[in-house]
């Protein structure tokens, strides 16, 4: 992936950067950000991810992990791209099966089955093969990621989904972990229904190849901009499957053979504040 320094100004990255945090803050989503850094940028749309993410911490959030982005061929079809990005999950953003998870908050949001990684160890230095990503993750668990765009009716280019933060929203994580000698993420497959209803289906190998091949892609990634994945980080490693939206108050449930089901509660009140 290009790193190099971007020819679009400062000016730009910031004014980016503040229409997608005021579409955020106001519920009201905002005109793509392609107009000030371009369609494929790399560079630019990670320096509004950046100042965006660097923001929240400032606030108060903090860094739990990561996720990677359009790894199903599926997904990518829907939003019309054609590679992976890479987004950062902050600790307001991680909701629990029990907890129920605010419609109000949310601008336009729709559902990703994934399995998760909790990584033992930092993926910061040696060569990053195969091998020592395996070694790297304590455990998997089935995770249902709530992407959202700040951009309206999903009007989006690669690079104005990498600047926000890969369209990210919420996630949830669920409670059964499996060690990678007790689960083998490339065999697994994958059902997801919204009240009862099937909207999605897929397999591990829909995503990058592999799910490990996901993780290794954003472990090389995330240290080609100088932020490594960390031990102890939550990894979403991408859609096994395509995306559904949510229109409403409903209950989400992905199931994934081998590692169990996760569930996601959508309701209208305000929970968070």
């Amino acid at each position: 992936m290009n790193t190099t320094e971007s020819p679009v100004t400062a000016a730009a990255i910031a004014a980016a950067a503040d229409r997608l945090s005021t579409a955020q803050a106001t519920r009201i989503a905002c005109a793509p950000v392609r107009d000030l850094i371009g369609t494929d940028d790399i560079a630019a749309a990670y320096a509004v991810q950046r100042a965006q993410v660097d923001a929240r911490i400032a606030a108060g959030a903090r860094v739990i992990g990561r996720k990677i982005g359009l790894t199903s061929p599926a997904v990518q079809q829907q939003l019309g791209v054609d590679q992976p990005d890479l987004g950062v999950l902050l600790d307001d953003m991680a909701d629990t099966e029990e907890s129920g998870i605010s419609l109000v908050g949310l601008l336009q949001p729709k559902v990703e089955a994934e399995i998760a990684f909790v990584l033992a160890a930092d993926l910061a230095d040696g060569d990053l093969d195969a091998d020592q990503i395996r070694a790297a993750v304590a455990y998997a668990a089935p995770a249902i990621e709530i992407v959202d765009s700040r951009i309206a009716d999903w009007d989006i280019t690669f690079g104005d989904t990498v600047a926000d933060n890969g369209s990210s929203g919420r996630f949830v994580v669920g409670s059964t972990h499996r060690t990678l000698e007790e689960f083998t993420p490339v065999e697994a497959s994958m059902t997801m229904s919204v009240d009862s209803g099937q909207v999605s289906s897929g397999t591990g190998a829909a995503c990058l190849g592999d799910p490990l091949n996901a993780l290794r892609w954003l472990a090389i990634t995330a240290r080609d901009f100088d932020a490594p994945l960390r031990a102890g980080e939550i990894i979403l490693s991408g859609a096994l499957g395509p995306m559904a939206a949510v229109t409403g108050p409903c209950t989400v449930t992905a199931e994934i053979c081998g590692l169990g089901s996760v569930t996601a509660t959508f309701i209208k009140e305000d929970n968070h504040g």
